[in-house]
């Protein structure tokens, strides 16, 4: 377990959901948009405060896991009133406890800014994945247009100490894994993006 990650996402769990209470009202209808793409047993990756459980469609089969217990504490009240089946465990996923091919889909939400060890935690990802299983991610990258990618390079140093990185190449990472891009699609210029990734049958 990453003891230094948990620690910086124990403190941000006091301020979370007012610091991301604007983007889920402007980018709540996307990521709905995106689950609606979930099928079978589904691992979320990153539940922090449980914001996004209320983007799930209902009658799934999901293990929201987070690396920050003070994160899941304030997330277990929305878990217990999604229609479905949530289950909440404290884990880091660049060390997942599960077995290879154990879930068709995996979901994570501005998760893989976060990672210390990005490719790493892609990698559990796509081994834990069935054949032929999805990958829909919700996450902001580093801009393309060049002053704003430079902006962002010069900001992530601050960022990092609170909270995320601002200029992974998330789309870059998850092929690094392994993974097979199905759909990219730019949410908000080309900074948040959705993800759509395939691991391959055998």
């Amino acid at each position: 377990m990453d003891e230094v990650t948990r620690r910086k996402w124990d403190a941000a769990s006091r301020q979370f959901d007012f610091v991301t209470f604007g983007d889920d009202r402007r980018l709540g209808p996307h990521k709905r948009r995106l689950f609606t793409k979930i099928r079978g047993k589904t691992l979320m990756v990153a539940a922090g405060t449980g914001n996004d459980f209320q983007f799930f469609p209902p009658g799934h089969d999901i293990l929201a896991i987070d690396i920050s217990p003070k994160m899941l504490e304030r997330a277990a009240k929305k878990a217990a009133s999604y229609d479905g089946k949530l289950e909440l465990r404290e884990l880091d996923v660049c060390e997942l406890p599960f077995e290879d091919a154990s879930f068709d889909t995996v979901v994570t939400v501005c998760t893989f800014c976060s990672v210390p060890r990005p490719v790493v935690g892609l990698r559990q990802l796509h081994r834990v994945l069935k054949s032929g299983g999805q990958l829909l991610m919700f996450e902001h990258v580093r801009s393309k247009i060049g002053p704003l990618g430079i902006f962002l390079d010069f900001m992530t140093p601050l960022s990092r100490r609170l909270g995320p990185d601002l200029n992974r190449d998330t789309v870059g990472n998850v092929q690094k894994a392994g993974f097979h891009i199905r759909r990219e699609e730019n949410v908000y210029l080309d900074i948040v993006k959705i993800i759509e990734a395939v691991k391959d049958p055998a």
